[in-house]
């Protein structure tokens, strides 16, 4: 059992980036699609598809890599909030990630958007991680 299925979803897309995979699988959650579709629009992944397995279901997401210096494409994922530390922010408070060129995924009351977003609805969240 997982304590911290977020944590574990980024320690996967960051040890498959490590590794050179081009697709790694994750066990799917209500969260963790939301989190993927934020990774797909803000173009970090090629693609993901949703497969429904009798049980949870799966994640498959294709990684993004540079085609000249095999660089993937996201370079840091950093957990802020976790089960033993929960960080909560409004949106005068969200810090800008990587100068702006990052972003923050942020789970607020109108479901779980980026930094960006959050702040044009004026709404506040628990900080779940930084990217870029």
């Amino acid at each position: 059992m997982v304590t911290d299925p977020i944590a574990d979803f980024l320690t996967r897309i960051r040890n498959a980036q490590m590794a050179g995979h081009r697709i790694v699988e994750i066990p799917a959650s209500n969260l963790k699609k939301r989190m993927t579709e934020i990774l797909y629009n803000q173009g970090y992944i090629l693609k993901y598809k949703f497969e429904d397995d009798n049980k949870q279901g799966v994640i498959k997401i294709a990684l993004k890599y540079d085609a000249a210096s095999k660089q993937p494409a996201i370079q840091s994922l950093e957990r802020v909030s976790r089960p033993g530390l929960r960080q909560y922010a409004s949106p005068a408070e969200f810090r800008r990630v990587k100068n702006g060129l990052g972003v923050a995924i942020i789970s607020t009351s109108k479901g779980v958007m980026t930094d960006k977003e959050a702040k044009a609805q004026n709404v506040g969240g628990e900080v779940l991680c930084y990217i870029y």
